[in-house]
């Protein structure tokens, strides 16, 4: 059984940090480039970044860029996002997937990231 369980989401100020985890099973992780998305309630569901499966490239949602950081480790089957100088905006719930899995409208809970004073 695939699965994807984010965690280290919850509320901070804005200009704060937050980083997330996502532990992945039920597929061959490193095979995979993995992403993070996000959305918001009312909002279609966006990409915020990429990451290659040997983590040799990445790519991020202009509007993360220079402020978030994925990373993953394939032999604990993880991929992070290090988000620093949030913002109100970045308030979502942030997902991780694969492009195969997103593919198939699969998705994980989630975690809650809100960024308010």
């Amino acid at each position: 059984q695939v699965q994807l369980v984010e965690s280290g989401g919850g509320l901070v100020q804005p200009g704060g940090s937050l980083r997330l985890s996502c532990a992945a099973s039920g597929f061959t992780f490193s095979s995979h480039a993995m992403s993070w998305y996000r959305q918001a309630p009312g909002k279609e569901r966006e990409l915020v970044a990429t990451i290659s499966n040997r983590a040799g490239s990445t790519n991020y949602a202009d509007s993360v860029k220079g402020r978030f950081t994925i990373s993953r480790d394939n032999a604990k089957n993880t991929v992070s996002l290090q988000m620093n100088s949030l913002k109100p905006e970045d308030t979502a719930v942030y997902y991780c997937n694969s492009f195969r899995f997103a593919g198939k409208d699969y998705w994980g809970q989630g975690t809650q990231v809100t960024v308010s004073s």
